[in-house]
Order: structure tokens, then C-alpha cells, then sequence
């Protein structure tokens, strides 16, 4: 009662606010909302779009949806500006979809030919959608996000909460000879938010790890220790992480032929807890030893229910791809153990090859368990990957002929299926063979990775989002197994045909859906992302679990079936369900709302080609999210003005810049932009890049510990947005490239990030010329006279280059500094060029 009091005072209150005082009183009282922009659409609104609020890169298939329960249509809409919402583009690509789910007409908005970098809303009829951004940057960091849940997920030694669980694993069941016998069966990672684990989704999401480095090894960092803890070690963080699972996988095959499948069964599901509180009793005491199952080759199970398991080549197939693939990837970081992986992966293959068959996971008080009912292509792609790895033509005849007997993953094209009926999701045993150079193998699995795709995008029909996928329980992993297959066919072929579906389901995944809803834990920061995810992490103690991929809508007859599952507080989302399909941010609801290990690990594939595509286009040095350097290759200089207070300089600097013919980069405050606008026009009007440098130059970062934050998120968005005001009250044209270079030169990854949302892109001076000391006084330790900084200056130059370089100037400096840099300039830019130095701004520079 008292809820539904304090909702009618809300909305009562709402009428006398603002949406942003709203959006913001409510955001501090803990009531979930969608995001400002979905907001100002209205909670209660009857028209709704959808965007991809991670953002878009500039070459993408760029689509948003339109949603209606009204009987109303558009044919138009525009695209705003982020930062002053001025209309940046009116378009009229509207393609109608008509009703669909409980949406009375939809549409879809191309904007495609829209290309410009920065941050942008949609406005259509009477919505508008969620900001967004467009830049070849946007998923430059996301790769890292998915890394982070799989720490998390770490069973042994938990690097989240730096303590240790299940300390006691375990003791074989089921084995004819050996049961209750004590193995050490510790590692790995927990399967979701219950604690069980599988070789299953393991052996997968290690594959799909070491799957994304081989393709794209330079898009993943190295910000953690093998142990899950921060430090480099000098080794990428995925390689890390895949063999944490490999070790794993070596205990749960301590010999050539005995195979475990599986630590723990759902008598684990006993409520939620951490880990490290962990108190299931399986027989040898509370929280002590879990069962470990033996691989039999036989139907499974201790108590009443029992799985359908006709062989061993499933699992064992699994063991083999991921044990071949590590050892190529290892090779290099740990030569011996490389050498065991190599050999245990062809003693899993033989043991596949001598018992056909899936071999499924182990249920016992409940009948729910991995349902997996086919086999060849965990075999196919082991065989592959052994040939890839040993260059012996037998695995890759048996490759093909295994490929043969699945040409196409069951699921793509189906209305239904089991849980993990046909697993894994994605066939990258095609891929491997449709990389051959035998032209018929080659173009045969083409044809097979084809097939699966135009069945998907027939199933989908004229469906408004071009999904096809089957709304099953963990649908949201099948998307991810779509995207993958959908980029490996375009980059085989180099045919477009599937790319609007890969980047409608990407898009899909980022908020692009009926719900509106991220499905990624975090990711992107700001954006509407599940906030109470089925996980004890998050219920009970609000640690973040950044980075699990939730399992995704199902099919409402699966939601309403389903044992235990239910909705723990109001459905937001009710408006958005359908008799057909659902999803709901709830706790209680595991069917669409718990994140999954193998599910997270799959996106490495995908997040790695996105984030490979902003590094190809960027050869740019960066810190903590910032550029600090220019190509350094090439003999190019920006020269960078900062000006807060202080503009005595700005006539000689114009003149000097004006009699050297080139173009300079200033980047000034607000309250410079206020107090000086005929200088700020002046410079615009002579070609040099004008941009902000804080509205108050305000120290973003503590100067002793800059990890430490000293400002808001939204005090920041403030900040910088006045200084893009002030800018255009001064009669300054914003520049199509939007960068920033902060007050003091000084910030953070919070800084830097914050910028991102905004689709601004943050850069700082080059360090090591000691330019930036034209602001000293002679009072100061630390005064350096303008001979000195120009002696400086050229003697690194003569040391190391200034290739990429930005070099800082300030416009003007404090009285007492009568010895004024500025006045430098015109010998230094003369005695540079000689050197063979051009100049340019920092927007062609970067």
C-alpha cells in the first residue's frame, strides 16, 4: 500500500518538475529508470525509439526503431546533437513494418549516410530516442567488460572478492571403480549465478577466448595477473583467462582415458549465497567435497532424474578443440605446458573417435540439464583445429566428413528447442574448413555457414528488429552466435549481404529491442542495463557484476513453465511484453535475467573485431583513455593553445601562426569564450580548430592520487556542455571533430570516459619538451625561462623526434611572468620546419 502511495505522489510530483530534476531525484532514491533520453520519451508515452546505445561506428548499417500503440505513423525524423541539441540532419529513410507484438505500427529509421562522429538523439514524432554515439572509438574499450565477469566467475581463488571457495572439490561419483575417491578438481569457473561447473560451457567459452585472440590479438590489454588480480604480467589478459580454464580442464582429465563432465549438481540450488558461503551438504559435510562426475557414455543421474547421454564425443570433442587451440596460442608463454595441451588434445580426439555419442550434463533433483543432442561438430571442429595445429590430412579428412553430417546448426531456422539442445551455438568447425585451400572444401562450407543464415533471416521475416532467433531459454547467447557467424561469412567472402541482420543483432544486444533493455551487465555505462540481475553478487550484496551477458528474452509459454521462476517486484517493462515473448530485470526471473558464463565468454569474438576496427583506423598514443600523441611516424606537429584567464598573447600568436602559413589547435574555457569572443571569432575566421578546455577550469582528478575522482558524472556532462554553450554564445562554430583537452591537463579513466559517452574524444599535450612551463612565474621552484623551454624543446627533439607530436602553449599567462613564451614562436615554427616538420591541426594530426 504504501508503494503504490509513494508511485501516485511520484507522478503527482513529476507534473511539477522538469524530467532532468526528475530523472535525477529518482536516480538518487534507487528507482531503476531507463536512461534520461528514454525518460524524456515518458515512461508512460505511447511512442518509443530504440537505438543501440553503445553507439555506432561511422561505416555501419545505422538503424533505429520506432515503436507505437497508438494509431499514428511517421515518415521522417532528425538527428540532434547530444551536446546542444541542435538538428544535425533531417531524414526521411523510413521503412514501415506495421504492428507487430504490442506495438500498433513500427518502423525502421535508416540513417546510414548520417557519419559524423560525436554524440546524437533521434527525434520522431513525438519521442525521442536514448543519446548515442557515432565514432570509430565506441567499442575500443568494450573487449576488456566480459573479461571482467569471468573473474568474477572464478571458482579456487575469486580475484572479485580475493578469497577462496569450494576449497574442497572434490570426489568422484559414478565412475565403476573409483567413486568416493578424493581428485583435486579445483578451478575453473562457476557456470552462472549458481556455483556448478561444466566441462560443457567451459570447454566452449575458453575456445571461444582463445578463438577471439587468434583472430585479433591486439585488441585485448594486459591489466591483470594470471590470478585474476590487477598487474601486468606480460601476457593478455584473455590468454590468461582462457588458461585458467585449461588448467581447469587438465584436472578434469587427469589421464587419457578418464574424463569428468561435471563438479556439483542442482542440489547446489539451495538459495542465494556467495561462493565463499558456500554450505551444500552433498554427503561429506556442509560446504565441504562436491560429487565430481565421471563421463560413463550412459544416461546419468544420482537421484530421480536422469539425462539422455549415448556417448562421450561431445564433451570429449570439447576437451580436444580447446586443448589443440591452447597449445598453438600458449606456445609462446608456456612451452612445456604447450607440449602437454598438443598431446592430451589428440588422446580426447581418439577417445571422441572410439565413443560417438553427446554426453550430456548430469541433472538430479530437478529434471532441468544441458540438453545437448549433437555431437559431430564438436568433433568436427576438434579435428580441424588438430589438423590446423599438426598439418596431418587425416584429422582434416575427418573434419570434413563430420562437417558433412551437420551442415547446418540446428537451432538457425528452428521456432524451438531444448535447453542447449544443439550446442555450441556457433559452428566455427565450418569456418576453420571454409578457410582451406582446397577450393571445394572451401566454398562447400561457405555454403553451410550461407545456409544457416539465410534461414535465420527467412525465419525472421519482416519482423521489425530482422530477428529470427528463437525466443529459448539463453537466447541471447544464440544472438551472439548469430553476429559471430554473420562477421565470419562477410570477412570469408567479403559479401554484405547479412550485414544489416549482424548489426541489427548487435544492436539488438545494446538496446535495440522491444524493451529497450542492454543485455550486457555495465556495458555501455550509462545506458539502460540490467539492474538486478539473477545473481547473489548483485541481490544481496550490490557488487557489480560488470560484464555478464543476461540470458535474454524467452518465450512466455517457457517463462510461465518454469519451476521457481517468478517476478520479484513490479515488471517495468509490462508495456513491452507480449503474449508471445518476454523479459524482465528482475532477481527472481533466472529464465531472461541471470548472466552465463559460457554466454559472456562468447562476445570476446565479436567485441575483439569491434575493437580491432577503432585500433585500425587509430595509430594514435593514448593514456588512460586520452590521446597524448599523434602518429609517430610521420614528421607532423599540432600546436596546442590552452587559455583560461589570460589572452595576451593572442594577437602575437595569430600573427606569428598567420606568417608561417599553418593552422593552430586552441583549446579554451568557458569563461574564456565569455570573456574574450571577438579573439575566439578572430581565430576561427583565420582556420584554426577551436574547442573546450572546462566551462570553470575546474581539477578534475586529485593531483596526489588521480584514480580519485573530484567531480560527478553529471557535474561533468555540466561542465563540459557550458563550455560547448559559451562557445556558440561567442559566435564559434563547433567543429565536426569534437576533442577536449582538460583544465590542468590533468584527468582520468573516469574523465576520459565520461568524454566518450559524450562522443568526445579527450587528448592531452605530448609530454617531455616541458612546453607546458610557459605558465611559471619567477616566484615559483619551478620557473623556466622561455630561453630555457626552447632550448628544451629543441634538444629532445634532437633526442627522441616530435613525430605526432602536441606541443602546449598557453594563449596567456600571469603578469608577474613578463618573460612571455608566446614570443617564441615564430623562431621556433621557423626552426622546426627546417627540420622537416609540418604543421597541422589537431583534428587532421589525430
Amino acid at each position: 500500500m504504501l508503494a503504490i502511495k509513494f508511485l501516485i505522489f511520484m507522478f503527482a510530483f513529476s507534473i511539477l518538475l522538469t524530467r532532468p530534476l526528475l530523472c535525477h531525484i529518482m536516480k538518487k532514491i534507487g528507482i531503476a529508470l531507463l536512461s534520461f533520453h528514454l525518460l524524456s520519451g515518458s515512461v508512460c508515452a505511447s511512442q518509443w525509439i530504440r537505438v543501440n546505445q553503445e553507439g555506432y561506428l561511422p561505416d555501419d548499417v545505422k538503424v533505429a526503431v520506432w515503436l507505437t500503440d497508438q494509431s499514428v505513423s511517421v515518415s521522417e525524423f532528425q538527428i540532434v546533437s547530444g551536446l546542444t541539441d541542435k538538428v544535425m540532419c533531417n531524414c526521411k529513410v523510413v521503412q514501415q513494418k506495421g504492428a507487430q507484438g504490442p506495438f500498433s505500427n513500427t518502423a525502421r529509421l535508416n540513417f546510414s549516410e548520417f557519419k559524423q562522429s560525436g554524440s546524437f538523439y533521434i527525434k520522431a514524432g513525438t519521442v525521442k530516442s536514448p543519446v548515442f554515439r557515432i565514432g570509430n572509438n565506441v567499442y575500443s574499450s568494450a573487449v576488456e567488460v566480459p573479461l571482467k565477469y569471468m573473474r568474477q566467475q572464478r571458482c579456487g581463488f575469486n580475484p572479485f572478492l580475493n578469497d577462496s571457495c569450494h576449497k574442497f572439490d572434490g570426489r568422484i561419483v559414478d565412475h565403476p571403480t573409483r567413486t568416493g575417491e578424493k581428485i583435486d578438481a579445483r578451478g575453473g569457473w562457476h557456470d552462472a549465478s549458481d556455483y556448478l561447473q561444466y566441462v560443457t560451457t567451459s570447454a566452449n567459452a575458453i575456445y571461444q577466448m582463445l578463438f577471439a585472440y587468434s583472430q585479433y590479438p591486439k585488441a585485448f590489454a594486459d591489466n591483470y595477473r594470471a590470478d585474476g588480480l590487477p598487474g601486468s604480467n606480460g601476457i593478455p589478459d584473455v590468454l590468461d583467462e582462457a588458461k585458467w580454464g585449461l588448467d581447469w580442464l587438465l584436472r578434469m582429465n587427469p589421464d587419457k582415458d578418464t574424463f569428468f563432465n561435471q563438479i556439483a549438481d542442482d542440489r547446489d540450488h539451495a538459495g542465494f549465497k556467495l561462493p565463499t558461503n558456500d554450505v551444500v551438504d552433498y554427503g561429506w559435510g556442509k560446504g565441504k567435497d562436491r560429487p565430481v562426475y565421471f563421463c560413463t557414455g550412459q544416461k546419468q543421474g544420482l537421484l530421480k532424474h536422469k539425462n539422455r547421454t549415448t556417448g562421450l564425443a561431445s564433451t570429449v570433442g570439447k576437451f580436444a578443440s580447446a586443448f589443440s587451440l591452447g597449445a598453438d596460442l600458449l606456445a609462446n608463454f608456456y612451452p612445456e605446458y604447450s607440449k602437454i595441451l598438443k598431446e592430451k588434445s589428440v588422446d580426447a580426439y581418439n577417445k571422441g573417435v572410439e565413443f560417438p555419442g553427446v554426453c550430456q550434463t548430469a541433472c538430479c533433483v530437478s529434471p532441468y540439464f544441458y540438453e545437448e543432442d549433437n555431437w559431430t561438430d564438436d568433433m568436427q571442429l576438434a579435428a580441424a583445429q588438430i589438423y590446423k595445429s599438426t598439418g596431418d590430412k587425416k584429422y582434416l579428412k575427418d573434419a570434413v566428413l563430420y562437417g558433412r553430417m551437420e551442415p547446418v546448426t540446428p537451432w538457425m531456422g528452428a521456432d524451438s528447442a531444448r535447453h542447449y539442445q544443439w550446442y555450441p551455438f556457433v559452428n566455427i568447425g565450418h569456418y576453420q574448413l571454409a578457410t582451406q585451400d582446397n577450393p571445394a572444401v572451401k566454398n562447400e562450407f561457405i555454403r553451410n555457414l550461407r545456409s544457416g543464415l539465410e534461414r535465420v533471416r527467412e525465419r525472421a521475416g519482416d519482423d521489425v528488429f530482422l530477428n529470427g532467433i528463437p525466443f529459448i531459454w539463453c537466447s541471447n547467447n544464440l544472438t551472439v552466435a548469430l553476429i559471430t557467424q554473420c562477421n565470419l561469412y562477410r570477412r570469408l567472402t567479403g559479401n554484405t549481404e547479412f550485414l544489416e541482420m549482424e548489426t541489427a543483432m548487435r544492436d539488438w544486444l545494446f538496446g535495440c529491442n522491444p524493451w529497450g533493455k542492454c543485455m550486457i551487465v555495465g556495458l555501455p555505462s550509462n545506458g539502460d542495463y540490467p539492474l538486478y540481475p539473477h545473481s547473489a553478487f548483485s541481490q544481496l550484496y550490490h557488487y557489480p557484476i560488470d560484464g555478464g551477458l543476461v540470458d535474454g528474452p524467452v518465450y512466455t509459454s517457457i517463462f510461465k513453465n518454469l519451476r521457481g521462476v517468478h517476478l520479484g517486484q513490479e515488471d517495468k517493462y509490462a508495456a513491452f511484453q507480449s503474449d508471445r515473448v518476454v523479459y524482465h530485470d528482475d532477481y527472481a526471473d533466472y529464465s531472461t535475467n541471470e548472466p552465463t558464463m559460457d554466454g559472456t565468454a562468447s562476445l570476446s569474438y565479436y567485441l575483439a573485431y569491434l575493437a580491432s576496427e577503432a585500433s585500425s583506423k587509430d595509430s594514435n598514443k593514448r593514456v588512460l583513455g586520452g590521446i597524448i600523441q599523434g602518429d609517430t611516424s610521420k614528421k607532423k606537429i599540432a600546436l596546442v593553445f590552452t587559455g583560461h584567464e589570460f589572452a595576451d598573447g593572442g594577437k602575437t600568436i595569430s600573427k606569428a601562426l598567420k606568417k608561417q602559413n599553418i593552422k593552430g589547435s586552441f583549446f579554451l574555457t568557458g569563461d574564456f569564450y565569455r570573456s574574450f569572443p571577438k579573439l575566439a571569432k578572430s581565430l576561427q575566421k583565420d582556420g584554426h580548430y577551436l574547442a573546450p578546455h572546462s566551462d570553470k577550469h575546474i581539477l578534475y582528478a586529485d593531483w596526489g592520487k588521480r584514480d580519485s575522482t573530484l567531480i560527478t558524472r553529471e557535474a561533468f556532462r555540466k561542465d563540459l556542455k557550458d563550455n560547448y554553450q559559451a562557445m556558440i554564445q561567442a559566435g564559434v562554430n563547433l567543429p565536426k571533430k569534437l576533442y577536449f583537452l582538460p583544465a590542468y591537463e590533468w584527468y582520468n579513466n573516469d574523465i576520459s570516459s565520461w568524454c566518450s559517452e559524450l562522443g568526445v574524444q579527450l587528448i592531452n599535450f605530448t609530454p617531455g619538451t616541458g612546453s607546458n612551463a610557459d605558465y611559471t612565474v619567477p616566484e615559483m621552484k619551478s620557473y623556466k625561462s622561455s630561453e630555457e623551454i626552447y632550448q628544451n624543446i629543441l634538444n629532445y627533439e634532437q633526442i627522441n623526434t616530435l613525430n605526432g607530436f602536441m606541443l602546449l602553449v598557453h594563449i596567456g599567462t600571469d603578469k608577474r611572468r613578463t618573460d612571455k613564451f608566446y614570443n617564441y614562436l615564430d623562431k621556433l615554427i621557423e626552426t622546426l620546419k627546417s627540420k622537416g616538420y609540418e604543421f597541422t591541426p589537431v583534428d587532421k594530426l589525430l
